[in-house]
C-alpha cells in the first residue's frame, strides 16, 4: 500500500514548483505528503536540492517549514512572523508546514536532535529563521536582477513584491521563485535592524486558527487509509506488571475483531472499527503478574520519602553556614513540608498513529511526533526496518504538555509493535483511549520538599534550607536539575542558603509535566518566602523586591504586575490577594491573584494579572495566549488534579470525571502585561504554568489563615 492511499477527510494543494532555501544544506530532496488546508503537511511538487526551511511556490505562497510541532503553542504562527520580517512578505501569503524527520537538518539547537520541548522553539530557532528569511529574501533579489538586469542593490522589497523603481519593474515572489532557486545562497546575508522591524512585536492571528475553527485542520484521528485495522493494546493496573497469561476466546467472539495478539506492552485487539476494538478488549481476561509491580501506595511512597529526607543527599546549592544560623540568637524559626502528587498531563487528544507499509516496504507514520526522529527511529527498529525506509508525517496535536516527549518513544514502540505483530499487511490506526492516557504514566513526579527558614529580630531572613525528594526524570544517579531547578538557583538574597534532594526510583514512569521541576520548586520556594515575609513583618511585593535587587528582570515584571493590580489598594470584602515571582526557561513572570472562598470550600479565583519578560516579544498575541493558557492548565492542577495510588499500588484515577481539568466558569479573569525588551526571545509555553499556584496558595493563607500544604488544595483541605 502506497501513501496515494492515505486519506483525510478535506485537503488543498498549493500549485507550482517552488523555491526552497534553508541555513543548513544537503543535497536531498523532502519527502511529499498531503497538505492541510492552508497548512501544508510537508513541501509538495519539484524541490531543488536546497535543504529548506523557506519555500517560495510559483504561487506567491510562501511556506516554512517548522522543525517544532505545531500542538497550539503557536510555532508555526512565530517561526513565520520571524521569516516573513526578514523576507519582507505579506503576511496574507504566509503558510507553515512541518518539517520532515531529520536529526541534522532540523535539530534543536538546544538538545541536537529534531524535538519540541523546554519552551524552546522560538529561543532556539530565532537567529536560525531570521537567517534563512534573509537568505531567500537575497536570492530573490538577485533573481530580479539578473531578470532585469538590474544592480540588486537598487531593489527593495516589501509586502511580497519585488521592485525596481527607476525602471518601474515590479513583481511577485512566485513569478521569481524557479529563477531564484537557482541563485547561490548569499553565505552571510544581512539582517534587519530591529527599529525597522514591521512585524515582530505586533499582533498576529495564529494560522492554524482558521482550519481549527471551521474544522479543516487536520489531527492523526482524522488521518484514514484503505483496508484500515483500529487496534487497541489492554494494559494492566499496575505499574511493572506483565502478562501472566490470558483467555482471548470472548474478545474474538466480538463482532468486528479481526485479531487478538499479545505484545510487550499487553494484550492487542485489531478490529475494524472502534466500537469493536473497544468491546473486545474489554471482553478480555488477563492475569496480570505483579511480582515486579509497584505495590505501594501513594501515602506509602509519601512516608517512605519523608524518611528519605534524613538520610544521604545531593547538594545543589550551599551557601554561608545554615545550621549555625538555624540556631542562632534571636531567630525565629519556621518549617514546612510540602507534598505534591503525581500529576497525568491529559492533553485533549490522546496519544494515537497510523502506520501504513507500502509496495517497496518502507513505513509512513502518521502522528503528532514531538520527537520525530526518535519517533522514526523506534519504528524502524521495532519493525526491523531499516530507518531510511520510515517516514514520519507530524501532524497538528491536541496538545501535549510534555506527553509526547518521550525520550526513547515509548508509544510509538508500542504502535510499532502492534503493527509488526499484526503482519503489516492492512494499515493500522493505533489508539490510546482517554483511560488509557490518565492511567499510562509517565506523570511528573511525586515530591516531598522539606523547608527550614529563620527570621532575625528586624525581620530579615537570614537562613534557608530546603531538601527535595523525588524521582530524577532523567533517571540520573547523581543530581538531577530537573528535580531542583527553580531552587537551587534561588534569586532571593539569603547569606545562609542551602539545597539538597534525594532521587528515588520507582516503577512508575516519569516525565516532564508543563513547566518540568518548577512545577513544585516554584510553589515551594513562593510559599515559603510569602510565609517568612508575612512573619517578618514584611509586604509581600515590598519584601520580595528587596531581595532581589541583584536581578532586574525578577523586579521588573514584579513592580509591572504590582502597578497593573494596584497592589495595596482594598480588596472586596470575602477576597484576598496573593502574589508570585517565577523564572523559567529564562523567562520571568510574576502574577497576582485574587480569591475568595468557593461553593466547595476551596479557593474561587476571580482575577489574575500577570506579568511577563520573555525578551523579544515576537508575537504578543501568542505571547498572552500562552500566559492564558498556562495559568488556566496550572490553576486546574493545583485546585483539583492527582493520580493517586491506592492499596496495592492500583492506578486509581481513569478520566475527567476523576481527574478534571479546570471547567470553563472556573476560569478567571486575565489581564496580562508583556515587558518591552530587545534580549533575544525565550520561551513561553510552560512559564505561565509556576507562579499561579503559589500566587493563589498565598491569598488563600491570608484570606482563611491556613497555608497550602498539600495539592492539590481542595483535595488537600480533607487529607
Amino acid at each position: 500500500m502506497g501513501i496515494q492511499n492515505i486519506k483525510v477527510s478535506r485537503r488543498s494543494f498549493l500549485a507550482g514548483t517552488g523555491l526552497v532555501i534553508g541555513v543548513a544544506l544537503a543535497t536531498r530532496s523532502l519527502a511529499a505528503s498531503a497538505l492541510l488546508k492552508g497548512t501544508p503537511a510537508d513541501a509538495v511538487g519539484p524541490v531543488q536540492n536546497l535543504n529548506a526551511f523557506v519555500r517560495v511556490a510559483t504561487d506567491g505562497t510562501v511556506t516554512i517549514l517548522s522543525k517544532h510541532i505545531e500542538f497550539g503553542q503557536g510555532p508555526y504562527t512565530g517561526l513565520a512572523t520571524i521569516v516573513a520580517e526578514e523576507l519582507d512578505a505579506d503576511w496574507g501569503q504566509m503558510r507553515a508546514a512541518a518539517a520532515p524527520a531529520d536529526d541534522e537538518i532540523y535539530k534543536n539547537l538546544a538538545f541536537g536532535l529534531q524535538g519540541t520541548g523546554g519552551s524552546t522553539a522560538i529561543a532556539n530557532s530565532w537567529e536560525q529563521m531570521r537567517v534563512a528569511g534573509a537568505t531567500a529574501r537575497a536570492m530573490l533579489v538577485a533573481a530580479a536582477a539578473e531578470m532585469w538586469d538590474v544592480p540588486a542593490g537598487e531593489i527593495t522589497v516589501s509586502k511580497g513584491r519585488v521592485s525596481h523603481a527607476a525602471s518601474g519593474r515590479e513583481t511577485g515572489f512566485g513569478e521569481l521563485a524557479d529563477k531564484a532557486a537557482t541563485m547561490e545562497p548569499p553565505a552571510n546575508p544581512a539582517l534587519k535592524d530591529p527599529k525597522d522591524f514591521v512585524l515582530i512585536g505586533k499582533d498576529r492571528p495564529k494560522l492554524d486558527t482558521p482550519a481549527k475553527t471551521d474544522g479543516t485542520a487536520i489531527f492523526t484521528l482524522d488521518v484514514l487509509a484503505d483496508d484500515m485495522l483500529i487496534a487497541m493494546v489492554a494494559h494492566p493496573e499496575h505499574f511493572g506488571a506483565t502478562v501472566k497469561s490470558y483467555d482471548d476466546s470472548a474478545a474474538r467472539q466480538v463482532a468486528g475483531v479481526v485479531d487478538v495478539k499479545r505484545v510487550p506492552q499487553g494484550i492487542a485487539i485489531y478490529a475494524e472499527n472502534t466500537f469493536a476494538a473497544l468491546k473486545g478488549r474489554a471482553a478480555l481476561t488477563i492475569e496480570w503478574d505483579l511480582a515486579a509491580a509497584e505495590s505501594r501506595s501513594s501515602e506509602e511512597i509519601y512516608d517512605d520519602y519523608r524518611r528519605l529526607i534524613g538520610g544521604e543527599l545531593l547538594g545543589a546549592t550551599d551557601n554561608g553556614d545554615v545550621e549555625a544560623a538555624l540556631s542562632g540568637d534571636g531567630i525565629t524559626r519556621l518549617e514546612s513540608e510540602l507534598v505534591f502528587p503525581f500529576l497525568a498531563h491529559a492533553p485533549m487528544e490522546p496519544l494515537d498513529a497510523v502506520l501504513v507499509r507500502a509496495d517497496d516496504g518502507s513505513i509512513d507514520c502518521y502522528t503528532g511526533s514531538q520527537f520525530p526522529g526518535q519517533d522514526k527511529a523506534a519504528i524502524a527498529e521495532t519493525c526491523g526496518v531499516d530507518p531510511a525506509m520510515v517516514r514520519i508525517h507530524t501532524q497538528l496535536a491536541g496538545g501535549s504538555f510534555g506527553r509526547r516527549a518521550q525520550f526513547g518513544s515509548p508509544y510509538m514502540r508500542e504502535a510499532a509493535a502492534v503493527f509488526a505483530a499484526s503482519g503489516m499487511n492492512r494499515p493500522i490506526k493505533h489508539m490510546w483511549t482517554r483511560e488509557d492516557d490518565i492511567r499510562g504514566g509517565f506523570y511528573r513526579p511525586i515530591y516531598v520538599h522539606s523547608l527550614k527558614g529563620a527570621i532575625d529580630a528586624e525581620g530579615n531572613i537570614v537562613a534557608w534550607d530546603q531538601v527535595i525528594a523525588g524521582q530524577s526524570i532523567m533517571k540520573k544517579t547523581e543530581l538531577d536539575d530537573t528535580t531542583v531547578e527553580g531552587a537551587s538557583d534561588l534569586p532571593y538574597t539569603i547569606p545562609n542558603l542551602r539545597v539538597r534532594a534525594h532521587q528515588t526510583e520507582l516503577q512508575v514512569p516519569a516525565l516532564w509535566w508543563r513547566s518540568v521541576g518548577h512545577t513544585h520548586t516554584g510553589f515551594a520556594v513562593e510559599t515559603f518566602i510569602d510565609e517568612l515575609l508575612e512573619r517578618g513583618g514584611k509586604d509581600a511585593v515590598d519584601g520580595r523586591l528587596a531581595l532581589l535587587s541583584e536581578h532586574p528582570r525578577h523586579t521588573g515584571v514584579l513592580k509591572r504586575v504590582a502597578e497593573l493590580a494596584d497592589w495595596g489598594s482594598p480588596v472586596p470584602d470575602g477576597r484576598q490577594r496573593g502574589v508570585a515571582v517565577h523564572k523559567s526557561f529564562n523567562t520571568y513572570v510574576a502574577e497576582i491573584a485574587e480569591v475568595s472562598i468557593g461553593a466547595d470550600g476551596g479557593p474561587r479565583v476571580h482575577k489574575v494579572w500577570c506579568a511577563v519578560d520573555c525578551g523579544v516579544a515576537v508575537n504578543p498575541n501568542v505571547i498572552r495566549a500562552q500566559m492564558e493558557g498556562g495559568i488556566g492548565y496550572g490553576l486546574g492542577a493545583v485546585l483539583f488534579d492527582q493520580i493517586t495510588l491506592g492499596d496495592g499500588g492500583k492506578i486509581m484515577q481513569s478520566n475527567f470525571h476523576d481527574y478534571r481539568s479546570l471547567r470553563i466558569d472556573e476560569m478567571p479573569e486575565v489581564e496580562v502585561a508583556i515587558i518591552e525588551s530587545s534580549e533575544p526571545p525565550t520561551g513561553v509555553g510552560e512559564p505561565g504554568v509556576p507562579p499561579i499556584g503559589p500566587a493563589v496558595a498565598n491569598a488563600w493563607r491570608r484570606l482563611t489563615g491556613q497555608p497550602v500544604r498539600r495539592l492539590p488544595i481542595v483535595g488537600g483541605l480533607t487529607s
